[in-house]
């Protein structure tokens, strides 16, 4: 069986085609964050890692649209992804609403940056990051082969590097190192 998205007669077909439009309208709702976060005066601290986390992001999801080299086979499981996957997606856009005008693609403090602990921010300190790993870990899974795998396993430690760095520079902010002590990064417990 090879899989595509323009032959809609199995169910597959029709929840790849779904799970597609899903990540489209996710990149399009991140479109306004993206050009405002390209147009700031502030100075960014990235250290570049924007760059490379938005190539691993695109490669994952590039990958993950490739044929599958041997036959897939899809089990009725799979048909929940979608919902998993909006599911993430919108824990990272909570995220994103809730830092309002202070979250930016590009790692940054502004002169009257607050620490925020409301919304998703009680549980974690990075949701957005933890939603957008699920949303492509979730992906990932449903449009499986190789060179998504492959993507996938560059993109997860391109994160977790971005959020150190992105700590690095947050911790400059009054009370985060307070926030930091009693909260975990992304996974509840963990990390």
């Amino acid at each position: 069986m090879v899989r595509g998205l323009l032959d809609l007669s199995a169910p597959w077909q029709r929840v790849a085609v779904a799970l597609a439009g899903l990540h489209l309208m996710w990149i399009l709702l991140e479109t306004w964050t993206t050009v405002r976060s390209s147009t700031s005066v502030e100075m960014a601290t990235d250290r570049g890692t924007i760059y490379v986390y938005a190539t691993a992001r695109a490669a994952t999801v590039a990958a993950a649209c490739l044929p599958a080299a041997d036959d897939q086979t899809y089990h009725p499981w799979m048909l929940a992804l979608p919902v998993v996957f909006a599911a993430a997606v919108g824990f990272r856009l909570w995220g994103i609403r809730t830092l309002g005008r202070f979250y930016s693609h590009r790692v940054r403090v502004l002169g009257d940056h607050q620490v925020v602990q409301s919304g998703p921010y009680r549980w974690v300190r990075h949701p957005a990051y933890l939603g957008m790993a699920l949303g492509h870990v979730v992906f990932v899974l449903f449009f499986l082969n190789t060179y998504s795998a492959a993507a996938l396993m560059i993109l997860l430690p391109t994160l977790v590097v971005r959020i150190l760095v992105e700590e690095r520079t947050l911790l400059t902010l009054p009370g985060y190192s307070d926030y930091a002590a009693t909260h975990r990064r992304v996974i509840p417990w963990i990390w």
